[in-house]
């Protein structure tokens, strides 16, 4: 029997016998396997058998894997290779006791998937889990393993940064080959390396920081409900070299944007500097948590005597500070010709008690730059000489 006609009628025995192929699958995931189905075309056969192999505890997983599965894996994924991922998954899932405890919508979009953005599917976790379950075998919370993991993956797999990898997308086992990535690879193997081992995790970034200087993507992780940022060259949580860049971040231009990827759709594209056009990637916009982030840094951050920290706000008309008379614009701050910081003011919908934060000195005069209704530059001269963190507010027409 030919590869086609016997697809043909494994698609039409599918849609009659449904029922009974769907055994044990939430109802939520019926229409959505069907479609998956007809995707998959001639590879349909691999892609059902690996949710017929999989056991009751594991049903719901490989039905939400297929159910979202990209339509060019439906296409091509083995059988072996699903039932690889789904088996080391829940492997991690009944070892790991931090896995264990994970709500499921966690487990299933954040440790499950196989991939995080467009790089070649490896079949790496079962490679990562016998690699890394030795770092965080002793480890009594989710805090110690992913530092376990943080501080050893480097001499782990004894890959670096370097901008001569072969591809910017580069997969964890041809950077193996290579010895090298850039911050997109390094970032691959980091989020592989936590989820072959229960750790939920992935991929955050940008296009193209609002200083012009190129992009960046590093990892995040979940702890007890929150999000946290590390990355293959570890610093502790919420710390980096970036976090000063993505907290100026500009919440109104979608190429400025801090994305996070999402394996379930979200109604949003992860976008990418490698491929600008492409929709193929789900993603999550994090990019007001980043300048929470930042700002709430700014203010933790101890001054010396000759600095202040000031509040900055933007208002389309005098006279009202209402939320609605607030507008987000890029503000840049001058010494002279020199600029010595920028930041967007908030947008009508954040907090009143919400305003951009900036660190001065004092004593110095600042020329503060923005852009009027019409696109012009509008100045304002301003030094400041007490203690007390003084709130700004700036007007635009």
């Amino acid at each position: 029997m030919s590869q086609k006609l016997f697809s043909l009628l494994f698609i039409l025995s599918f849609f009659f016998g449904c029922q009974t192929k769907y055994k044990g699958v939430p109802q939520k995931y019926q229409p959505l396997l069907d479609s998956a189905y007809v995707k998959a075309g001639n590879n349909a056969a691999n892609i059902f058998a690996a949710l017929k192999q999989s056991s009751d505890e594991q049903k719901e997983a490989a039905a939400f894997l297929i159910a979202y599965m990209p339509e060019k894996d439906l296409k091509t994924l083995s059988t072996q290779f699903i039932t690889d991922q789904i088996n080391g998954a829940f492997k991690a899932r009944n070892e790991f006791s931090w896995c264990k405890n994970l709500p499921d919508s966690i487990f299933l979009n954040e440790v499950l998937p196989y991939f995080s953005l467009d790089e070649y599917r490896d079949n790496w976790r079962e490679n990562y889990y016998s690699r890394f379950s030795k770092y965080v075998a002793e480890c009594k919370n989710i805090r110690e393993a992913i530092d376990s993991v943080n501080l050893n993956i480097r001499d782990e797999l004894k890959i670096d940064y370097n901008t001569k990898r072969s591809i910017v997308n580069i997969s964890p086992f041809q950077a193996e080959k290579e010895n090298m990535a850039t911050c997109t690879g390094l970032s691959f193997l980091l989020v592989d390396a936590f989820r072959s081992v229960g750790i939920p995790a992935r991929v955050a970034g940008t296009p193209l920081w609002t200083n012009m200087r190129g992009n960046h993507n590093w990892v995040e992780v979940w702890i007890d409900g929150e999000w946290y940022f590390t990355e293959y060259y570890p610093n502790k949580l919420n710390k980096s070299w970036f976090l000063a860049d993505a907290g100026k971040a500009d919440p109104e231009k979608p190429i400025h944007w801090i994305y996070a990827s999402s394996y379930k759709p979200t109604g949003t594209w992860f976008l990418r500097v490698w491929d600008e056009d492409a929709k193929d990637v789900n993603g999550v916009n994090v990019t007001d948590r980043y300048i929470r982030l930042y700002q709430k840094q700014l203010a933790g951050e101890k001054l010396n005597d000759d600095e202040i920290l000031i509040d900055v706000v933007l208002y389309k008309q005098k006279d009202s500070e209402s939320a609605d008379n607030r507008i987000s614009e890029k503000i840049t701050v001058w010494e002279g010709d020199k600029e010595v910081v920028f930041g967007y003011t908030p947008m009508p919908t954040d907090d009143l008690n919400k305003y951009l934060k900036l660190k001065l000195k004092k004593g110095v005069q600042y020329r503060f730059e923005f852009a009027d209704q019409d696109g012009n530059a509008k100045t304002k001269l301003l030094t400041f000489h007490k203690d007390s963190a003084p709130i700004v507010k700036l007007i635009q027409n």
